[in-house]
């Protein structure tokens, strides 16, 4: 099932390192490995269109796991 959240994209630092997208509410999911560099830069906001992907396990575990299908990216004002 598709869906659209947005939220501030963060760098953790598990591991080998993981990519995060907080939403407004507090919710963490993790980013798949795989999604566009231009997405990928710690403190931007953006407004994602993807799956939650509930047959995939990481190393990380910060949260669901997000597959990015599109972005947006947004105002950080």
């Amino acid at each position: 099932m598709s869906i659209t959240i947005t939220g501030k994209i963060e760098r953790r630092n598990i591991g080998t390192g993981a990519w995060a997208l907080v939403t407004d509410e507090g919710v963490t999911y993790e980013i798949l490995k795989g999604a566009d560099k231009d997405l990928l830069k710690a403190g931007q906001k953006a407004k994602i269109n993807g799956q939650v992907r509930d047959d995939v396990m990481t190393i990380a575990m910060i949260g669901p796991v997000l597959e990015v299908k599109s972005f947006e990216l947004l105002d950080s004002n």
